[in-house]
C-alpha cells in the first residue's frame, strides 16, 4: 500500500529517511551544540573537540535541543525509538538488554506498510534471549526490516573488531541470519556500518524495476564501550568513489581493512595538550590517551556522515532524503580499558548535570538533528521539547500516512517544516538503576552522589519533574524550569503557587502509562486519579473517519466525516474500511481494581486516560476476548475506544467490566459526556 492510498494525507513524494543513532554521544559532544562554545572561549584548561560534517548537517536543516531520548540507557531508548513508545507503555524498560523487543508495530513495519524497503545496520539488542541464534524471535527481519547487518546481542557492541577481539573476545556480526564476523579481519565497525549502508543505498537506487523510497537505521554502536581506534585515516572523497567502501573480497571487506587495528588517533587530538592543573605557570600536559580515543571515534562518526551525505549527493537524491541524527543516552563513563574515563573532560553532557543512567537533563537530553532540504528550512531551531517516540509518527506523516493509534508520539512535521500547528509531546521517562549520579565538580553539590534507585521524569512546557531515589507515589517531586535553569540547580517545588503543578505532576505520571511486572515501580499500585469534570450528561460521543492505512490511525490530524452522541454504541453506520472512535468519561463508583473485557469483530483499541489498555489492532483476528485491569479513584475517567471496520458482516463490540462491587456488566451505561 502506497502513502498515496492513506486518506487524508494527499498525494505526496515520500521522502528517503536515515536515521543515525549514536552509542552514549553526550549533548555536548557536538560542535554545534556545545564544543564549538568551548572551542570559541578557548580556555587552555577545558579541551575542545570538533565534528564539522554534523555541524553542517545541522546547517542543513534543524537542531533540536530540546530533544529527549526514551531513558537513559541503551535498550530501553532503542526500544522506545522503534516502537514509538514512551517508557510508560513500552515492553523493554529499565536494564533488559536482549529482550525481545514486542511483536506488534515498529518504526520499520509501518513504514514497510506504505511502500518503504528498510534496513537495519550495527547494533541491535532486542532479539530476545536465545543466546545461540539465529532464529531469534526478534530478530530484526521479524520486525520490520528487509535487511540487516549488525551486532544482535547487546554485548557485542562493546567490542568494534567482532573478529580479532582484542579488548573484548570475538564477536558476532549478522547478515540477515548469517554469521559473517569470520570474513570481518581488520573491520573497525564503524567503518563496516557505514561500507554497507552505502552499497545498500547504492544498489537500492540503481534497481529501477524496484526503485522503492527507502528507511535506514544506522545504529552506531559507537562512541561507547571499548574505546577502540581505527586502522588508519578516513579515506577522502566520500560518497560512491570516495570514504568507506565494502569490497566483499573475506579478509578485506572493506577498504579501510588493513594496516593495524586499534591505531590510528586523528591528527588534531594526537598531540594536543591542556592545562590539567589550571595553573598558567606549569606546562600543559598531553592529553589522556583514553580522551584522544574518544575524541577519535566522535570525529569517526562525524566522517561517516559527511561520506553519507556525499553518497546522496552522488546519487543525486539528497534533495529528496531526510537524514536524522541523534543518540541513544547522555554520555558514559566507561571505557572498558585500563585507564579510566570520565564524561568531564570535554564536557559531553554540555551546559546539564548527569550522564547515562541520570534522568537529569545531560543523561536525558540529546543531541538531535533532521534535515531535508527544501522541506526542514536551513539553519532552524525548534524550540519545543520532544522525544524519540516522535519519530514514528513523524516518518510516516512525511510519508503521508497517519501513525497507528498506541503510539505516544506526535509528528514533528509541523515544528520542522514551519507549517501548520505542533501538537505537545509527551515527554515521561522511568528508569531503575542502583548506583550514583558522578561526583563531578561541574555539577550541582545537590545532584553530586545522588542515589538513583527508581527515578522518574515529566516534562510540562519550560518545567521539568524530577524524582530520585523514590520510595512512594507520595514523595514530591523536584521542579524545575530548564530553559532558565537548565543545570537544575534552583528547585521550584517549595515555592508559593507550585502545590498545583506538583499535584498535576503526580497525576499525570499515573495517567500515561501501564505497569509491567518485569520493572516494577513503587507506584504500581497507586489509584489513577479521576479527571476533574464539573457537569456531565448520560451517554458518549462518537465520531466516524475514513482512512485506508492498515492500523487503527491516530485520528488526530483527520477530519471526520459523521459524529454524533449515542447511549449504545451505533457501529453499523460505519462503512468498511472506515474508523469509529466512542470517546466519553467512565464514571467509576468506588476506589478499587477494575478489570475492563473488549471483545470485537474488527480491531480495536481502547485507551482510558492516556494509557494504551486493550490491543486489539495489531495481529487481532477477531471474536477473542481480551482483557485488563486498572485500579481506579471514584470518578469520571476519560476513555477513547477505537473500531475499525474490517468487514461488511454484523459487528460485534462488547465491552464489560467488573469489580469493586460490580458483578461483570456492560460499561456502556456507566458512560458520560460533558
Amino acid at each position: 500500500m502506497s502513502a498515496q492510498q492513506v486518506k487524508g494525507a494527499g498525494k505526496v513524494k515520500q521522502p528517503n529517511i536515515i536515521f543515525i543513532l549514536t552509542d552514549d554521544l553526550g549533548f555536548g559532544d557536538i560542535g554545534t551544540f556545545f564544543q564549538n562554545q568551548r572551542k570559541k572561549a578557548n580556555e587552555p584548561g577545558k579541551p575542545f573537540t570538533s565534528t564539522p560534517n554534523i555541524d553542517r548537517l545541522a546547517a542543513m536543516g534543524a537542531r533540536l535541543p530540546q530533544h529527549y531520548c526514551a531513558a537513559p540507557v541503551c535498550a530501553p531508548a532503542r526500544a522506545s525509538l522503534l516502537l514509538g513508545l514512551h517508557q510508560g507503555h513500552a515492553n523493554v524498560r529499565d536494564n533488559q538488554f536482549d529482550k525481545a523487543l514486542e511483536d506488534n508495530y515498529t518504526i520499520a513495519s509501518v513504514l514497510r506498510s506504505v511502500g518503504y524497503k528498510t534496513a537495519v545496520f550495527g547494533k541491535w539488542g532486542l532479539q530476545g534471549l536465545n543466546s545461540e541464534g539465529p532464529e531469534w524471535p526478534a530478530h530484526p527481519l521479524n520486525r520490520g526490516f528487509d535487511y540487516f547487518m549488525g551486532m544482535i546481542r547487546h554485548a557485542d557492541g562493546h567490542e568494534h573488531y567482532p573478529k580479532e577481539g582484542i579488548y573484548r573476545g570475538a564477536k558476532q556480526v549478522w547478515e540477515n541470519k548469517t554469521n559473517i564476523a569470520d570474513k570481518l579481519d581488520k573491520c573497525y565497525t564503524a567503518d563496516l556500518w557505514t561500507a554497507s549502508a552505502k552499497k545498500w543505498i547504492t544498489e537500492n537506487k540503481r534497481d529501477k524495476k524496484k526503485d522503492q523510497p527507502f528507511f535506514i537505521y544506522l545504529a552506531y554502536e559507537t562512541p561507547h564501550a571499548v574505546l577502540e581506534l581505527p586502522t588508519q585515516a578516513y579515506p577522502g572523497g566520500g560518497g560512491m568513489k570516495g570514504g568507506v567502501q565494502w569490497l566483499g573480497e573475506a579478509g578485506h571487506m572493506i577498504n579501510t581493512a588493513s594496516g593495524e587495528v586499534d591505531s590510528y588517533i586523528h591528527p588534531e587530538y594526537a598531540n594536543a595538550t591542556y592545562d590539567h592543573d589550571n595553573n598558567p605557570a606549569t606546562p600543559q600536559i598531553a592529553w589522556p590517551e583514553v580522551y584522544k580515543r574518544y575524541a577519535t571515534a566522535v570525529r569517526r562518526i562525524d566522517s561517516e556522515v559527511g561520506d553519507l551525505l556525499q553518497l546522496l549527493k552522488d546519487l543525486k537524491i539528497d534533495d529528496n532524503t531526510m537524514v536524522v541524527f541523534s543518540s541513544d543516552n547522555g554520555p558514559s563513563i566507561e571505557s572498558y580499558l585500563k585507564e579510566n574515563f570520565a564524561a568531564n573532560f570535554f564536557q559531553s553532557f554540555g551546559p546539564f548535570d548527569g550522564i547515562k543512567r541520570d534522568v537529569w537533563e545531560g543523561g536525558v537530553r540529546v543531541p538531535t538533528i533532521a534535515a531535508w532540504p527544501g522541506h526542514i528550512p536551513a539553519n532552524t531551531v525548534i524550540k519545543t521539547p520532544s522525544g524519540v517516540h516522535d519519530w514514528l509518527p513523524t516518518f510516516l506523516d512525511a510519508a503521508g500516512s497517519p501513525p497507528p493509534v498506541r503510539t505516544d508520539g506526535v509528528s514533528l512535521m509541523p515544528s520542522l517544516t514551519g507549517k501548520g500547528k505542533q501538537r505537545s509531546s509527551t515527554i515521561y521517562i522511568e528508569y531503575f538503576q542502583n548506583q550514583s549520579t558522578p561526583d563531578f565538580k561541574e555539577f550541582d553539590p545537590h545532584h553530586r552522589n545522588r542515589k538513583r534507585n527508581q527515578m522518574q521524569m515529566i516534562r510540562f512546557g519550560d518545567t521539568v519533574g524530577v524524582r530520585y531515589d523514590i520510595k512512594s507515589h507520595n514523595d514530591n517531586f523536584e521542579i524545575y524550569n530548564v530553559i532558565k535553569d537548565p543545570q537544575e540547580t534552583n528547585n521550584l517545588a517549595n515555592n508559593k503557587g507550585m502545590n498545583l503543578l506538583q499535584s498535576k505532576m503526580k497525576e499525570r505520571v499515573l495517567q500515561v502509562r501501564r505497569p509491567d511486572t518485569s520493572a516494577p515501580r513503587p507506584y504500581d499500585n497507586e489509584l489513577i486519579p479521576p479527571a476533574l469534570v464539573v457537569s456531565t450528561k448520560q451517554g458518549f460521543y462518537w465520531q466516524r473517519y475514513r482512512a485506508s492505512s492498515p492500523w487503527i490511525p491516530d485520528v488526530s490530524t483527520l477530519s471526520s466525516i459523521a459524529k454524533g452522541i449515542v447511549q449504545e454504541p451505533e457501529v453499523g453506520l460505519a462503512g468498511v474500511g472506515d474508523i469509529v472512535v466512542y470517546a466519553g468519561f467512565i464514571q467509576v463508583p468506588a476506589d478499587g481494581e477494575f478489570t475492563f473485557y473488549l471483545t470485537a469483530n474488527s480491531a480495536a483499541f481502547l485507551k482510558i486516560h492516556d494509557s494504551n489498555v486493550i490491543d486489539e489492532d495489531y495481529g487481532y483476528n477477531g471474536g477473542e476476548e481480551r482483557a485488563a485491569s486498572m485500579k481506579l479513584k471514584a470518578g469520571l475517567h476519560p476513555f477513547k475506544l477505537y473500531c475499525r471496520i474490517k468487514n461488511s458482516s454484523k459487528q460485534l463490540l462488547d465491552f464489560s467490566w467488573q469489580g469493586s462491587g460490580i458483578t461483570k456488566q456492560t460499561v456502556w451505561s456507566n458512560m458520560r459526556y460533558n
